[in-house]
């Protein structure tokens, strides 16, 4: 078992995208970086792994990105979102950081895809890794690795030992063994806690049973805990989480981007009894498919269906198990195990309602909106009537947890008393809640990890240094 006695300047907790921004970063300032990571090397990068994109602001046209998308729009953007549950001065700051990350990620082995098409409308906002967040976090490794940053996985740190606002040591534990390191600074970078089913259970109760964890297994929400624990800010609602639609027969942990279901929108969802809950059209997916999760979430057992037809079917992507097929709706809810009666119900009424002469349109809002119905469908409403009829059972996919630890604007953490920590940073989503209240933006949680990363990574090098 080697023997790590030295000080490093900076040891970062965590081993995603927030996590290798902030190594990366301190170590190019040239501090000594130490890495820890719990999970092992081939299930390396958290949540990361599963990502596609980040979402950046630019005032013209790029190589990846199309038109431009200014700081007005992106902030009108996050406040719809968030419901204004957000700190203005933090997420101002991240969204004019996010236009000049493109030259650091490449620079750092990151490489972007061109810009998209179709229905996901993203093709202005986001830009989209070459080979998914696999690749990225990859890059990183390697870029951290050819730096002389040392990187330890099956790692967990147990406690960040604090005294009067400083973290004094870190009790970790190596490939089961514990061991006490020593850093002049520490970066805070390893998730949320939605992997630890009991501490969901605290605020969700029993229907975390029903819940799909569609991320890494390893965020569990260890450092937080210790954090809170010693007197550091909280921030954030414990109920609230990026939560997605999830097909149900998605695994329990880690199935990722893959399991997503983006038929909503183009769809009628109704939940276990054959009723409709919600708008499936509110708006584009990008800037309402992290509510789903939430809203089945609330529904009984946990479930609910989405049901489309054949002209419907080909304008989202398919999850990957395949979907339910049937030529009537009386066979889909069977299939379904749903109330044959009660759903032709539920979609006979949908149909009724749709107005008549409308010009549908996929990619944009376009305002085809149904008439005497709660709730009614207030965009891309098309009567569901032509065979053969698809369907997909839903479950509440949680991405991360918005409980987190406040921050200031140099990344440092704060304590009770509202003092920044003397040598504590964090970044990514253990400090995501002081912008996201709730809500989501599609490819900003990204955008809060590689600039908080960043910042973070900077700072705790000068910190160190001085």
């Amino acid at each position: 078992m080697p023997i790590r006695d030295k000080t490093y300047d900076v040891l970062v907790a965590g081993g995603g995208n927030a996590a290798l921004c902030a190594a990366i970063t301190a170590r190019q300032a040239g501090a000594s970086v130490i890495l820890v990571e719990s999970a092992p090397k081939a299930f390396r990068g958290g949540n990361s792994r599963h990502t596609r994109n980040l979402r950046a602001m630019h005032d013209k046209p790029n190589a990846v990105l199309t038109d431009a998308y200014t700081e007005d729009e992106y902030w009108d953007d996050l406040l719809r979102v968030t419901g204004g549950n957000t700190d203005e001065s933090l997420a101002r700051m991240t969204i004019r950081a996010s236009s000049g990350l493109f030259g650091w990620m490449r620079a750092n082995g990151v490489r972007f895809q061109p810009s998209l098409t179709g229905t996901l409308n993203l093709g202005r906002t986001n830009a989209f890794f070459l080979g998914g967040g696999k690749a990225l976090v990859n890059a990183y490794y390697l870029t951290a690795a050819r730096l002389g940053v040392e990187i330890l996985y099956d790692s967990e740190v147990i406690s960040l030992n604090m005294d009067n606002g400083a973290v004094r040591s870190i009790d970790i534990t190596w490939r089961g063994f514990p061991e006490t390191l020593h850093a002049r600074c520490v970066v805070a970078s390893a998730g949320g806690f939605q992997a630890n089913l009991d501490w969901m259970r605290q605020y969700w109760g029993d229907a975390v049973d029903n819940f799909v964890i569609r991320g890494t297994p390893y965020n569990r929400g260890g450092v937080l805990r210790n954090m809170l624990g010693q007197g550091v800010a909280a921030i954030g609602d414990p109920t609230q989480c990026h939560a997605v639609a999830l097909d149900a027969r998605a695994p329990k942990f880690d199935g990722g981007i893959t399991t997503r279901l983006d038929s909503v929108p183009f769809s009628v969802v109704v939940n276990r009894n054959g009723d409709r809950f919600y708008d499936e059209g509110e708006d584009v997916w990008p800037k309402r498919y992290a509510i789903w999760g939430r809203l089945i979430a609330q529904q009984p057992e946990q479930i609910a269906y989405s049901i489309c037809d054949a002209r419907a079917f080909p304008l989202f992507m398919p999850s990957v198990f395949p979907a339910i097929v049937a030529d009537t709706l009386e066979e889909l809810a069977m299939k379904l195990k749903l109330d044959p009666a009660k759903l032709r119900d539920t979609i006979d009424a949908f149909n009724k309602a749709v107005k008549p002469g409308q010009v549908f349109d996929g990619s944009k809002l376009d305002g085809n909106a149904t008439e005497g119905l709660a709730p009614n469908k207030t965009n891309w409403a098309r009567a569901v009537d032509k065979p053969p009829f698809y369907g997909y059972p839903l479950r509440p996919g949680i991405t991360f947890t918005y409980l987190g630890v406040r921050v200031n604007d140099k990344a440092q953490v704060l304590m009770d008393n509202g003092k920044p920590t003397g040598n504590l940073f964090a970044s990514g989503e253990i400090m995501a809640g002081n912008i996201l209240g709730k809500g989501y933006l599609a490819g900003f949680g990204m955008t809060i990890g590689t600039v908080f990363g960043r910042i973070a990574g900077q700072e705790a090098a000068r910190r160190a240094r001085n």
